[in-house]
């Protein structure tokens, strides 16, 4: 079973442009397709941003459209999250996600998740 570590959070200002990174123990990661959700306070989880197995497809909300990169380098067993024009409201704890059969990414039905990482951005 692949484990899942996110990095790259923090506190930001609105505008800046920080990437987080997921990186994978375990083999087969080119396996998994990939997906990163966030949760801000009291509210639920909600998707961002999913990639493919082979890193063809990619899919985003559409608050994230056009400011968010999903990427990953499955020789490193890692996925990334490249956030462009930060803004307050995208403030929340950021997780990824793997699975190896789910078929409609945006879901949250991945059977793995990381710990999650914190990106707090002030205005």
């Amino acid at each position: 079973q692949v484990q899942l570590v996110e990095s790259g959070g923090g506190l930001v200002q609105a505008g800046d442009s920080p990437k987080l990174s997921c990186t994978a123990s375990g083999r087969a990661f080119s396996t998994y397709s990939m997906g990163w959700f966030r949760q801000a306070p009291g509210k639920e989880h909600e998707f961002v941003a999913a990639i493919t197995r082979s890193g063809g497809s990619t899919y985003y909300r559409d608050s994230v459209k056009g400011r968010f990169t999903i990427s990953r380098d499955n020789a490193k067993n890692t996925v990334w999250l490249q956030m462009n024009s930060l803004k307050p409201e995208d403030t929340a704890v950021y997780y990824c996600a793997a699975d190896s059969t789910i078929v409609v990414l945006t879901s949250t039905l991945y059977d793995r998740w990381g710990q999650g990482t914190q990106v707090t951005v002030s205005s």
